[in-house]
């Protein structure tokens, strides 16, 4: 968009403006067709460009589906625990603030994560804030998530990953996060052995979070 439009002109962007920042506000292609309309209050933002808040006003009209805002994160670097208690991957978490409460959120996960060969398992989770999720019902004492690994070999990578569409019912910040225990070590982005070797790999885990309109 351009950086000003008088009332009745063209924008950059093929939009015209067709009332002042005083009153409502429309913007119509260059056929007619109305791309956008502001309340007077909704205008009040509106003083040659339209600012973060009018944008989300616009985000929040597109259709059921479309991808509202994306938010990503990759480590690069490796991490390895002892617990065997569930805790944060440091690095693999990516926060995001809804629209609209009614909306849902699409995560996806790749992690590259194991534990020792023949003897301990990485057992992985997904987390909204603190509770858990992507997971399967309760059944004793059996760990929750959406993925264990224990390799065959200490100087083999596995990749896990998981696809999630979340309702966290709000429009405040939420973050989501990868967590890992094991029965021994588990490690992420590196092998087992890690040896200074061409033939060992280290690696990249990710999460992306997409907010989808209702």
């Amino acid at each position: 968009m351009a950086s000003s439009i008088s009332a009745g002109t063209t924008s950059g962007t093929a939009l015209v403006h067709t009332a002042d920042t005083t009153g409502a506000l429309e913007l119509k292609t260059n056929n007619g067709t109305t791309a956008l309309t502001l309340s007077t209050a909704q205008n009040a933002t509106f003083a040659g460009t339209l600012t973060t808040a009018a944008q989300g006003i616009a985000k929040a009209s597109l259709p059921a589906g479309a991808v509202l805002q994306v938010v990503s994160t990759t480590k690069t670097d490796t991490f390895s625990t002892g617990s065997s208690s569930f805790v944060d991957i440091t690095g693999l978490s990516v926060s995001i603030t809804p629209i609209s409460s009614s909306n849902k959120v699409f995560v996806t996960v790749d992690v590259t994560g194991q534990g020792q060969a023949a003897v301990s398992v990485a057992t992985f989770r997904l987390v909204r804030d603190s509770t858990v999720i992507d997971a399967g019902a309760a059944a004793g004492s059996r760990a929750l998530g959406f993925a264990a690994s224990i390799p065959t070999d200490n100087n083999c990578s596995i990749t896990q990953g998981t696809n999630f569409l979340d309702s966290p019912s709000s429009t405040s910040s939420v973050t989501y996060k990868v967590q890992v225990r094991s029965n021994g070590t588990a490690f992420v982005n590196r092998t087992t052995a890690d040896g200074d070797d061409p033939n060992i790999l280290r690696t990249a885990s990710t999460i992306t979070v997409m907010e989808i309109a209702a």
